[in-house]
This record gives C-alpha cells, sequence and structure tokens, in this order.
C-alpha cells in the first residue's frame, strides 16, 4: 500500500506558475508515485529579503518510495529546475522548493531529513493550501489539525488564491 506525502511547492523566479507546475508535472513522474491531489496555486508574500512574491502550491503524493529516497528525488528535481542552493541565505529566491511536509503518520528527526517539516504549523504560505487539501489530516507532532493550525498561525504575511 503506497504512503501518503504532502509536498509543498514554491517559485518565485522566473514564469513562476510555469514552475509549480512544471515541478508538480516532474512529482507525477517519480517511480512508484502519483499525485493524488493538487492546491489551488497561491501568491504569498516572501520570507526574509527575497523581493519577488513566490506562488506555493501543495500536492498530495501517494508513493512506494520512503521518506528518504522521496526528499533525494526532490532534491534531484530541484537541481534539474536550476535551484541553487545558497547555505548563507536560507531564503534566497528560487526557481523551485520542493518540501516534504507530511509523510503519513511519522515523525523522523534524522541527518538531513526532518519530518513534519519544522516550521509547518509557522507558515501560513504552506499551511493555507495544505489545508484546502487535507483539513483534518493531523500534525503527527502536534496532535492537531492542520485548519486549526491555520485557524491560530500568528504569521501575518500575505496568501492570495490565485485564479483559476
Amino acid at each position: 500500500m503506497p504512503f501518503r506525502a504532502y509536498i509543498g511547492i514554491g517559485s518565485n523566479l522566473g514564469d513562476r506558475t510555469a514552475q509549480v507546475r512544471t515541478a508538480i508535472a516532474r512529482l507525477a513522474a517519480l517511480p512508484g508515485t502519483t499525485v493524488a491531489a493538487t492546491s489551488s496555486l497561491y501568491e504569498t508574500e516572501p520570507l526574509g529579503n527575497a523581493s519577488t512574491w513566490y506562488v506555493n502550491a501543495v500536492a498530495a503524493l501517494d508513493t512506494d518510495l520512503e521518506p528518504a529516497p522521496l526528499l533525494a528525488a526532490l532534491l534531484a528535481i530541484e537541481r534539474t529546475m536550476g535551484r541553487t542552493r545558497v547555505a548563507a541565505d536560507r531564503y534566497a529566491s528560487r526557481t523551485i522548493d520542493l518540501d516534504l511536509l507530511l509523510f503519513d503518520d511519522r515523525v523522523l528527526d534524522e541527518p538531513g531529513l526532518v519530518v513534519p517539516h519544522r516550521a509547518l504549523h509557522e507558515r501560513r504560505f504552506v499551511l493555507t493550501p495544505l489545508a484546502e487539501l487535507a483539513p483534518d489530516v493531523l500534525h503527527p507532532g502536534l496532535g492537531r489539525s492542520i485548519a486549526a493550525l491555520l485557524a491560530n498561525v500568528p504569521d501575518a504575511k500575505r496568501v492570495v488564491r490565485l485564479p483559476g
């Protein structure tokens, strides 16, 4: 039986919408993986010193991949789409960003692999599209639903659903 994983997707360089759609297509092409659902696209105010707003979405995957190989595949997709990671600036602009948000009800804290994503419960731009897909899913570390986390998130950054 496949695992259910939720992937946060974001872009603030180039054709942001096309980058997000390309990433979703590449997720669907992963071995043993189906994109079960995708959220709407949202334009979101950036964190840190990035000057361009992001386009963000969340994809629900049904996958046979375990968390570590899935994360490796996400990083490979980022590289093929031109992502350059800047260690000194974690909020640097990027062509694409793929984050493993949730993986079934697992809690993992290993070198290079933390699930649920550490900042999931603090970020409106992640919780809004995730709540669209999975409002009743529980954050396995906090025991609260995604909808409840969104209702109480202190993040005041703007998140605007794009038409279509």
